[in-house]
């Protein structure tokens, strides 16, 4: 197996039939003759019934899992988990934990098992959390951590380090973490957070420090590329069927009810699709992935009249960043964001339910009872449940196994069932999105019976598109082209072609198996 050329943020190996391997930086990569040690796990009490201790060096694992019997081995990731040989003794490892963005379950999981991973597992008594985010390393306020003290804290939502938006000084914060001795940063956070790691990493890296930086992604939206899915996901959709089930009760309970909800998804439809398919009560799921329009032939306020005709009531459960084009038009455009650079998002639920009662307060025949339902903080706030909490432990776990073993520069994911080390420019490339060419989207089709919205426009256009399926997904276009009927036999093709990327695969989401 040959290496080829490097960069400071993923070094790529080839090998045979088209095997490439993304690897992470390594210290040894900008240090020379660093020693090493033995990893304190082969006199740790708890791993001596594990027949294999240590995860081979060159285990690693495919991007894509689905291949041709004539289809190269293709891109590959290091597989997670310790090391025989360590680059931190027990004595020196001074590590800090910091978490930033909006809150997510599953929080105060991680960081209770990095702390508790890097006292049992390899007797590490030096920890501290950063408080309040970035901004919390030039600030000087710290909480040093303990398993005493975190003992309890997954049971509660939020996190205990407090966390804010933005405050990135690259400078100040590298300068921190000199002055403070820290040689272990864990840093949990969205594809913002992320990238603010890298930008560390690389600080880090031209002063030559023997600084791990590990990186743990957070999004509650599921929408980090790469990996199968990030955590909280699971407890979030969960604690949406509550939501969705008391939209349910209150349309069921009056003449012509509506229940309208709203669900996290900025940009990426995945809470809003899995809540809808959980629950069954859902008779329309409106994603940003998936345009829709209100009035005419084949629009909402036609499909809502259909479905109160048939049903007397029905749930709708719109994405936070559904139709956004369509409040543009209404309504003065805003361009402002938030201080981590996101665009601060119109109410979308407010504004379709308004545009609801408007369209029927003008048709006397059919009164409506609307009822509008916001669960976004109180979802974001809940502690995380028991899938969450088990994958939360092992991304902790893996974070804490990489940064001894001397890797830097790194993200923790699960890829195809397996824990990974994942370079960061992978995850901050692009965001994940609901494919709706999909076999998932065409589940939830089948399942609401709603139309697929598309304008005339958009299917002249998806006439016109002679793409081939790989560019079909990857592509700006993939967003115009959603209409299950007339996309039989194209799915087909999508869904087995060669260049079909697993990340976008939703099966990986239903055949999750938490392996290390």
């Amino acid at each position: 197996m040959a290496s080829s050329d490097s960069d400071s943020q993923m070094k790529i190996v080839h090998g045979d039939a088209g095997y490439i391997l993304e690897d992470v930086p390594h210290f040894t990569d900008y240090i020379q003759n660093l020693p090493t040690y033995p990893n304190p796990l082969r006199s740790n009490p708890a791993y001596s019934v594990v027949k294999q201790y240590f995860v081979h060096m060159d285990d690693t694992v495919p991007q894509k899992v689905v291949v041709h019997k004539d289809s190269p081995r293709g891109v590959h990731f290091r597989r997670a988990g310790p090391r025989q040989k360590v680059y931190f003794r027990s004595d020196e490892v001074h590590a800090c934990i910091v978490t930033c963005g909006g809150l997510c379950p599953g929080l105060n999981t991680v960081i209770r098992e990095i702390v508790c991973g890097l006292s049992y597992m390899y007797g590490v008594n030096k920890v501290l959390g950063i408080d309040g985010g970035y901004r919390g390393f030039y600030s000087k306020n710290t909480i040093t951590l303990t398993p005493k003290v975190v003992n309890d804290i997954h049971k509660r939502g939020g996190t205990i380090l407090g966390t804010s938006r933005g405050g990135h000084d690259t400078g100040k914060i590298v300068d921190s973490i000199q002055d403070r001795g820290i040689n272990q940063v864990y840093i949990i956070g969205g594809d913002g957070t992320q990238r603010g790691a890298t930008v560390i990493y690389e600080e880090v890296r031209r002063r030559g420090l023997k600084v791990a930086i590990a990186g743990i992604p957070k999004t509650i939206d599921n929408d980090i590329p790469v990996i199968d899915k990030s955590f909280g996901f699971d407890t979030a959709v969960e604690e949406a069927q509550r939501a969705i089930n008391a939209a349910h009760v209150e349309s069921e309970s009056i003449e012509n009810g509506i229940g309208v909800v709203k669900l996290m998804g900025r940009y990426s439809g995945f809470i809003a699709m899995y809540a809808t398919l959980a629950s069954r009560d859902v008779d329309c799921c409106l994603i940003p992935e998936s345009p829709f329009y209100l009035e005419g032939k084949g629009g909402l306020f036609e499909f809502i009249e259909k479905r109160l005709k048939e049903n007397g009531h029905m749930v709708i459960v719109i994405a936070e960043g559904a139709g956004q084009d369509l409040l543009t038009e209404s309504m003065q455009a805003m361009d402002q964001k938030d201080a981590s650079g996101n665009k601060l998002l119109q109410d979308v639920g407010l504004w379709i339910s308004h545009k609801i009662k408007d369209h029927f307060a003008r048709k006397d025949k059919i009164p409506i009872n609307l009822k509008y339902i916001d669960p976004t903080y109180m979802i974001r706030a809940i502690p995380s449940n028991a899938s969450d909490n088990v994958y939360c432990t092992l991304l902790a776990q893996s974070a804490v196994h990489g940064a001894m073993a001397g890797y830097t520069g790194f993200t923790v994911g699960l890829v195809n069932g397996r824990h990974t080390y994942i370079p960061f420019n992978r995850i901050i490339e692009r965001q994940n999105k609901v494919v709706i060419t999909d076999r998932m989207w065409a589940r939830l089709l089948s399942s609401t019976n709603q139309p697929s919205f598309l304008s005339s426009r958009d299917l002249d256009e998806a006439k016109k598109a002679e793409q081939p399926p790989g560019q079909l997904l990857e592509g700006s276009n993939c967003n115009d082209i959603g209409e299950a009927e007339k996309k039989e036999n194209t799915l087909t093709q999508l869904l087995e072609g060669d260049n079909f990327k697993d990340e976008q695969n939703a099966e990986n989401h239903e055949t999750m198996v938490w392996r290390q």
